[in-house]
Order: structure tokens, then C-alpha cells, then sequence
């Protein structure tokens, strides 16, 4: 289980910390902005300008490598967990679904949840 758990780990970082890094320093051109007056332009409308976005992608860096570092993956996880939880929560109320059954969501998703369920009882406490 600590073998699985390590390559989860790693395997769960990994794309945090990479894409954001494509991001912060802006090694792919930005995608085409959503059509006006759309959900998704409102809502990028505020992420973008404010920082905000910078601020995400920081903490996905940060969080990342802590997961994928056995002795702060738990910490890493309470990272990790409130940013794929918002990222779920934009394909489904944002996009509408649209997206919601991309592979690496997919994978994201299962790898947090195998990774919570192999650490539940260092998150215990946090239940009462």
C-alpha cells in the first residue's frame, strides 16, 4: 500500500505542478477567450485580471509537490483538495458538464480520492 500510495502521489502532482507551470511562465499561448457575456467569460473576466488566477496556480505548485512527497502528502492533499473540488464545481455549474468526463479530471479525481481513503486515519481528527 505505501508503494501505491507513492506512485499516487507522485502520479496526483505531477499534472498540478506542471501545468501550472506552463502557466506561470507562460510557455503556451493562452486558449481563445469564450464568447462575450458567456458564464465562462464572467467568470475568467474576474479570475485573470484580479491575480487571482496566479494565486491558484501557486498553491497547485505548492500543493502538488507536497503530495507527491510522502511525508507531507496529507498536507498537500488539504491543498490539492479544495482546488479540485473548485474544479469540478466550474465544470458543473460553469460549463454546464461540459468537460466533466475529461480523462485527467478523471484521473485527478480518483487518484485524491485513493490517496484520502490510504491516509484516513491521519485525517481522523478533522472529523470530530
Amino acid at each position: 500500500m505505501k508503494i501505491a500510495s507513492s506512485i499516487a502521489g507522485i502520479l496526483l502532482g505531477l499534472p498540478f505542478v506542471f501545468f501550472s507551470a506552463l502557466f506561470l511562465l507562460n510557455l503556451v499561448p493562452m486558449p481563445p477567450a469564450p464568447p462575450d457575456g458567456s458564464p465562462q467569460a464572467l467568470f475568467m473576466g474576474a479570475m485573470f485580471p484580479t491575480g487571482y488566477l496566479t494565486f491558484v496556480k501557486i498553491l497547485e505548485i505548492l500543493g502538488g509537490i507536497l503530495a507527491a512527497i510522502p511525508r507531507t502528502r496529507n498536507f498537500g492533499l488539504l491543498v490539492l483538495g479544495p482546488i479540485i473540488v473548485n474544479i469540478l464545481a466550474f465544470h458543473v455549474f460553469i460549463m454546464k458538464g461540459d468537460g466533466l468526463f475529461n480523462p485527467i479530471l478523471i484521473v485527478i479525481c480518483l487518484l485524491a480520492v485513493f490517496l484520502l481513503w490510504s491516509g484516513r486515519k491521519a485525517f481522523a481528527g478533522l472529523l470530530g
